[in-house]
């Protein structure tokens, strides 16, 4: 696989694992920097923008979610997830790379509103800082 074809398999990785979908963009990231080194950072970009992409998408499934009375009503009143997220804002994002739990915090940041392009600043910095560290100890 040449540079491109590499460099474009890991942006479609890094969406489809920033989805409810299972992925390992962390693995193809590896691959593709095992392969290439000089592409450690396109890599890191288009890993990032991918999985943040991915992010949004999820935020955007947010917003198509019942409001709120009806959900609290089929959730039997546990909301705690959704409170902390009310309560911490965007920056919860920070946390979107996290597996499982950071697909949930984007659906929720969607479902509440919170400001889009914050949600994708701070979803786009957690999510690069963790590629970065997964590249950098793999540079050791």
């Amino acid at each position: 696989m040449d540079e491109q074809s590499s460099l474009l398999a890991l942006f479609t990785t890094s969406f489809l694992s920033a989805t409810l979908l299972p992925g390992g963009s962390e693995a193809v990231l590896f691959g593709v920097l095992t392969a290439y080194p000089q592409l450690f950072w396109p890599a890191l970009g288009f890993a990032s923008l991918g999985n943040t992409m991915g992010g949004m998408s999820s935020y955007a499934i947010g917003l198509f979610l019942p409001d709120e009375k009806a959900l609290l009503k089929q959730s039997g009143g546990n909301m705690r997830g959704l409170e902390w997220v009310r309560s911490h804002g965007s920056l919860v994002l920070l946390l979107a790379w996290v597996p499982i739990v950071g697909d949930l915090l984007c659906v929720a940041a969607g479902w509440l509103r919170i400001n889009w392009i914050l949600a994708m600043l701070f979803m786009a910095i957690g999510k690069f800082v963790r590629y970065w560290a997964i590249a950098a100890a793999m540079s050791v």
